[in-house]
């Protein structure tokens, strides 16, 4: 084994345990990081919306990592099996999407992952290339491999066995599918998410079937939501790759005080040392909104560069801590008869939320009409004559155009 200088040695360390959740099998990885061979490490990713969150990049810098060492990503675009729809830690049957639908997805995609990886270095594959040749008997060849009984051991399928909740038989061709992809691309290494260990652990054992060395595992710690729940497309409560730098430092500086140190560890490069010293200032009694900002500052610089974090946070505190509302903010074209509600599912985060939900925001007071609070969700503003200033929620300014 090849003598490495301190650094690499360092760096090894940190792609081993930084945000790590597990490792299978970790002293064979080390083994294989410090041996100099140039690895094959694979992650799949299903567009199955638009958008690439910062909790799905928590995973994509651990590639840049290995990327860094030398070692080649294999980026699997997972255009067939979004289609399907992977099972992974859902409560209820997911629903196929469209051949359309994943073309739609597909558009930008990239693009957004070129902001963690570097594209020109990365071997990307899309698996409808070979999951959409298979027949009928390779197909009953890999669901040999498992039984529905390790199926239904599957944490979300037992709870959805228990409560007698539709369980569709192509939810369990899923992990099969993940994992023939690992035989395809010969993959060393796979990475996921903590909800994903089934369906990589089954990319081993179907290596095994096919000869091949089963690839070792490493799932990642998964970022919160900026409410506090999963991170979910569908709840709004996500931060993407490619929002606006001033929406990105908004939704930071709305997030619950409790969630500073997760975001600072997974969400930016912060330095051991570092997050040592927010930890302990936050024990001391520091100023929560002090750290925020500064973790805003982080995660825009991330996507969008320094100086574009620079005038988010200078445009941030002009609105919110000076209540200067002079320079310009989007429009919000009012039409005759909208209602709170309707502003609301329009112009606010909630556009997949139930209506009760809605009706809740409003009624705590999250919609402010030309600065009084508006409680009341069937409220309309006829009278409206443009140039007022609506906020809705903690972090959205509008000004109204008639």
């Amino acid at each position: 084994m090849p003598k490495l200088n301190l650094q690499k040695e360092l760096a090894i360390d940190r792609l081993l345990s930084r945000n790590v959740e597990d490792v299978v099998d970790r002293a064979h990885l080390g083994a294989m990081l410090r041996s100099g061979k140039k690895l094959r490490v694979k992650l799949g990713i299903d567009p199955t919306g638009t958008k690439v969150h910062i909790g799905r990049a928590v995973i994509l810098w651990k590639l840049r990592e290995f990327q860094d060492l030398g070692h080649k990503i294999v980026l699997i675009v997972g255009d067939f099996t979004a289609q399907i729809g992977d099972p992974s830690d859902k409560l209820a049957k997911r629903p196929m999407l469209s051949a359309k639908d994943v073309k739609k997805n597909l558009k930008t995609y990239l693009a957004q992952i070129g902001k963690v990886l570097d594209l020109k270095k990365t071997e990307i594959r899309y698996n409808s290339a070979w999951l959409g040749k298979l027949n009928f008997h390779e197909i009953s060849e890999l669901a040999d491999i498992f039984s529905v009984q390790q199926m239904i051991e599957r944490r979300n399928f037992r709870d959805r066995w228990d409560r007698h909740e539709e369980i569709g038989l192509r939810e369990f061709m899923y992990p099969l599918m993940q994992g023939y992809d690992s035989v395809v691309v010969k993959a060393d290494v796979e990475l996921g998410g903590t909800d994903q260990l089934f369906n990589l652990t089954a990319g081993r054992r179907i290596q095994e079937r096919y000869k091949q060395k089963p690839q070792d595992i490493m799932t990642t710690k998964m970022l919160s939501g900026t409410d506090g729940r999963k991170m979910s497309t569908s709840w709004g409560n996500v931060i993407n790759i490619i929002d606006a730098p001033d929406e990105q430092y908004g939704k930071v500086m709305a997030m619950h005080d409790e969630q500073i140190i997760e975001y600072f560890t997974l969400a930016t490069d912060a330095i051991e040392a570092e997050l040592t010293t927010i930890e302990d200032d936050l024990k001391r009694g520091a100023n929560p909104k002090l750290l925020k900002q500064k973790l805003a500052l982080a995660i825009v610089s991330r996507y969008h560069g320094k100086a574009k974090a620079m005038r988010a946070a200078e445009k941030w505190e002009k609105l919110f801590s000076k209540k200067d509302f002079s320079g310009e903010l989007p429009e919000l074209v009012y039409e005759k008869g909208a209602t709170t509600s309707d502003i609301v599912m329009k112009y606010g985060e909630l556009k997949n939320n139930s209506k009760g939900e809605i009706f809740r925001f409003i009624k705590g007071g999250a919609v402010m009409w030309d600065g009084r609070k508006v409680l009341d969700p069937l409220a309309t503003f006829d009278t409206a004559r443009g140039g007022e200033v609506v906020k809705i929620g903690k972090k959205h300014f509008f000004r109204v155009k008639k």
